[in-house]
């Protein structure tokens, strides 16, 4: 009994030191920058898309290898059943030996295959294209973690916003409760009072809550273990200055649009594949070479054996003449196939330079509503002071300050919905545009891998 005590106050002891380590392990502070990079360089669609990248460059390698001789060992046996019988002078001569052995090489060159030569440049343009959807991955990464990040600032600055509402509203309850102590305030405007001070708690709970669900989703988006605790050291209000600047130049170009570069280099893959169709229509020339030894025998299989060697080279060509007009079809597809690619392009263009202008508005109606937000929370703060000194005189009634005080957080907290709303529009632009600063986070735009 004293051991099974004595072991019971050392796993208390263990779990206490286990709880305080957790209580006191800081938070990782990071920037929107940070979560960036991290999330370029952890995240598993990432990984994925490289590999990918990989895995084209040594399928355009096997294709190369086509190009070089084939070199092949061979060897057979046949076994003679029954030996053929020839008739001469009305006698009849058995031919042939029971046992049959050869072994040795043989080798193939094509000298003339134009399309392998053409299929080759295909191999170059399915790298490309993969090159191009890790961009647009990365691209779309860095929208998402913006996204996110800007709605964790959101929800914090709403936390703040309404803890300091909440914090108010208390200090108002406590004092028309000391009023009616001494008389002064009736109990009406305490309770409501104290109403209006608890009605805040499910809110910052809310907030809450909502801050969990973002660092975890966002966390997520970087990569990391979950376990991990991140806290963001900036504020919507650090994003100020620069959302005027990426307002001011903003190119709205769509040379660097992921969808459109995509498009580009599918019809180009078309194009080639054209020319590989119309490439079917010349002959093949191929070199061959070989180098065997014979065995003949008669008797066991494993005796007896009598090698002779030969060799042969020579030139095989092929040239398909017809084939009931499969090639002829095949390339009016193809032809096809192109001219619906430029249509595709034109209709994309027209939709994403709508969407551009849609981004545009939208930015230009948000840096209003930034102003016009800013100059309601001055005003709510200023009305706000001059109903709390009246208070303290004894004149501000409660409701008055209610209405100060919900003046005052709703205006806070539509600026900083309207500040979220820019930024996420400005992140949106950015996507639909293709031209995020990836060199900025460590990308080597050429070749789209990390450094």
């Amino acid at each position: 009994m004293r051991y099974n005590s004595l072991f019971k106050t050392m796993l208390v002891l263990v779990a206490a030191v286990a709880t305080s380590l957790a209580g006191n392990a800081q938070a990782l502070n990071v920037t929107l920058d940070e979560c960036i990079r991290i999330a370029l360089n952890d995240n598993p669609t990432i990984i994925v898309a490289d590999m990918e990248i990989k895995r084209v460059d040594y399928s355009r390698k096997e294709t190369l290898g086509q190009l070089f001789p084939q070199v092949n060992f061979t060897a057979n046996y046949s076994r003679t059943l029954a030996k053929q019988t020839m008739v001469m002078m009305d006698q009849e001569f058995k031919v042939g030996t029971d046992n049959q052995h050869s072994v040795g090489f043989q080798g193939s060159l094509p000298i003339i295959v134009p399309a392998l030569w053409k299929s080759i440049k295909l191999s170059d343009n399915q790298i490309l294209q993969n090159i191009e959807k890790a961009r647009a991955s990365r691209l779309s990464l860095i929208n998402q973690v913006k996204n996110s990040y800007y709605a964790l600032l959101l929800a914090r600055d709403t936390k703040r916003v309404i803890e300091s509402n909440h914090e108010t509203a208390l200090l108002t309850a406590d004092i028309f409760k000391k009023q009616y102590e001494i008389g002064v305030a009736s109990e009406y405007d305490m309770t409501r009072a104290r109403v209006a001070a608890t009605t805040l708690e499910p809110s910052i709970l809310e907030a809450e809550n909502s801050i969990t669900a973002l660092k975890l989703q966002l966390k997520v988006l970087m990569g990391m273990d979950v376990d991990v605790d991140i806290d963001p050291i900036e504020t919507l209000d650090d994003f100020k200055t620069q959302m005027y600047e990426n307002t001011l130049n903003v190119d709205t170009s769509l040379v660097n649009n992921t969808n459109v570069r995509q498009l580009d280099l599918q019809t180009d893959y078309l194009e080639k594949a054209l020319k590989v169709q119309k490439m079917s229509w010349f002959p093949n020339l191929n070199g061959t070479i070989n180098y065997m030894w014979n065995s003949m025998s008669n008797g066991s299989a494993f005796k007896n054996f009598n090698w002779n060697p030969y060799s042969q080279a020579g030139l095989a060509l092929t040239w398909n003449l017809f084939s009931g007009g499969q090639r002829y079809y095949k390339q009016k597809q193809a032809e096809i196939a192109v001219r619906e690619m430029k249509w595709q392009r034109e209709n994309l263009t027209r939709g994403l330079n709508s969407q551009v202008q849609t981004q545009l508005n939208s930015i230009k109606s948000n840096l209003k509503q930034i102003e016009s937000n800013a100059a309601s929370v001055a005003l709510a703060e200023k009305s706000d002071r001059i109903i709390q000194e009246s208070f303290k005189l004894g004149v501000g009634t409660f409701l008055q300050i209610q209405d100060t005080q919900n003046a005052l957080l709703g205006a806070r907290l539509s600026y900083y919905q309207a500040i979220y709303n820019l930024l996420v529009s400005q992140s949106d632009l950015e996507l639909l545009l293709g031209n995020a600063p990836l060199s900025k986070y460590g990308v080597n735009t050429e070749t789209k891998q990390t450094k």
